[in-house]
């Protein structure tokens, strides 16, 4: 990242009653224009320097020579943040209604009649949630603390109305403490600080118990084991009396379920590129899933594909499902290589990866997983990808992106590659063969211990 771009920000543009969010750009006649942000290192987008003037000029320019000034909507990120920031406001925009997603609009708006107005807060990080308002003495007594929250990069899905990944806690109880991992997010009560909710990883959903008051469909269980989203939408008793329309959808990393109200979702008119016609946003307001014709990939790609509300994820999104099978001839280009026919765990090889883990290996990229044991008990790391043809996770001891060769069995990287052919295999060096101890984290070579043995050995196997 150019280091020039920690003191600046990027103005972001919006034509009002529409949902597709833009980096501004102004071209030679001084029009300003919208594009969609691929890097902010792009010299063709609108920086800001934070504290300065730019922002009040460049809206003193577009007053003076826009047509019309009132038919966009302003906001503007962090530039070292540019693309997680956009997407984030993005995906806002999907649901501006919710009161966390207005709150965070609103965060990040600029008025053209006031620009100075949010000159304090961009040299700060904004959230949805402000830290002092919320109880961190709770969250100790989880053994979690502000600092851990921040080094893990959870805080910022907290104070943004998101659930954190699975982080590890202890739970005491009289004077043991159970250590676990679990998922926060946060709950406003009456006195407006807000309180730690936890959620602890569940063996198996439970989807024959009735879900505040709602009994599930077969039809219903299906679509949360296989879709992960229930498909319609239901009335949930969460105050005894009151019956609440919500979307449920399952939460993968906890097996538990996520509700999300249906008043607060607000359909877009396009997604991705594609424009949707009444039919299928009703549908999709109902919680359905629906198929949409004419999106563009990142990549700039047309695809088609299905896209359902997620109430655990809290925004729209395509859907890929385990159960269903399709021929690589049949695939289109979506910009991320679709792997809807693999099972993407939750743990491999007793390390738990996280939501984004997850979500690049769905998406047919490569991750780097460490710690992860093998047979004996043993660390080793390795890079991971899904085969889509052989339906199942690949081990690389090179990055496979960039290895001329790919190789469809374990193999970790070069500092373990010794160790997990030893106690994985079987297989021996002229050094190792006769060590019978499982080979540690990284070891190459005997110990000094197992050497002695070795000697040891061969004394006893000589003749004289």
């Amino acid at each position: 990242m150019n280091e020039n771009l920690k003191d600046k920000d990027v103005l972001l543009l919006k034509v009002k009653n529409h949902g597709e969010l833009f980096a501004a750009t102004q071209n030679k006649e001084g029009i300003t224009e919208g594009i969609k942000p691929d890097s902010p290192d792009n010299p063709n987008l609108i920086k800001l320097d934070k504290g300065g003037n730019i922002l009040e000029n460049f809206f003193q320019n577009y007053m003076r020579q826009a047509k019309n000034p009132t038919q966009f909507e302003f906001f503007k990120v962090p530039a070292e943040k540019l693309m997680e920031a956009f997407g984030n406001l993005q995906k806002a925009f999907q649901n501006p209604d919710t009161p966390e997603n207005k709150k965070f609009i609103e965060l990040h708006r600029v008025n053209p009649d006031n620009p100075k107005q949010a000159q304090a807060q961009s040299s700060e990080k904004s959230y949805a949630i402000q830290p002092d308002l919320v109880d961190w003495q709770k969250f100790e007594r989880y053994g979690v603390t502000r600092e851990s929250l921040e080094k893990s990069g959870n805080l910022e899905k907290l104070l943004n109305y998101q659930k954190t990944d699975l982080m590890p806690v202890a739970l005491k109880f009289d004077d043991e403490t159970l250590p676990t991992v679990a998922r926060f997010s946060l709950h406003k009560q009456d006195n407006d600080i807000f309180k730690p909710n936890i959620q602890l990883i569940h063996h198996k959903p439970d989807l024959d118990r009735p879900y505040y008051g709602v009994k599930f469909t077969e039809e219903g269980k299906n679509n949360l084991l296989t879709t992960g989203n229930l498909g319609y939408v239901v009335n949930a008793e969460f105050t005894k009396g009151e019956k609440t329309p919500v979307f449920v959808s399952f939460d993968q990393q906890t097996n538990t379920l996520a509700t999300f109200h249906k008043e607060w979702v607000k359909v877009p008119d396009t997604y991705k590129g594609a424009k949707l016609d009444e039919e299928q946003k009703q549908k999709l307001g109902n919680g359905e899933k629906v198929e949409i014709n004419g999106m563009i990939s990142t990549k700039g790609k047309p695809f088609d594909g299905e896209v359902q509300f997620n109430a655990d994820k809290k925004y729209f999104e395509l859907i890929f499902n385990n159960n269903q099978k399709q021929s690589q001839n049949q695939k289109q280009d979506t910009g991320q290589n679709e792997t809807k026919e693999v099972r993407i765990p939750k743990n491999i090889l007793g390390v738990n990866l996280t939501e984004k883990q997850q979500g690049d290996l769905k998406a047919g990229e490569k991750i780097y997983v460490s710690g992860m044991k093998d047979k004996e008990g043993q660390d080793f790391n390795a890079y991971i990808k899904v085969n889509v043809e052989k339906n199942k996770l690949d081990f690389f001891k090179y990055n496979p992106d960039k290895a001329k060769k790919q190789s469809s069995e374990v193999i970790p990287d070069n500092a373990h590659k010794t160790q997990v052919a030893k106690n994985n295999n079987g297989n021996t060096t002229e050094a190792t063969k006769n060590v019978n101890e499982p080979m540690k984290s990284g070891q190459t070579q005997p110990t000094e211990k197992q050497a002695e043995k070795q000697e040891q050995k061969k004394s006893r196997g000589m003749k004289m």
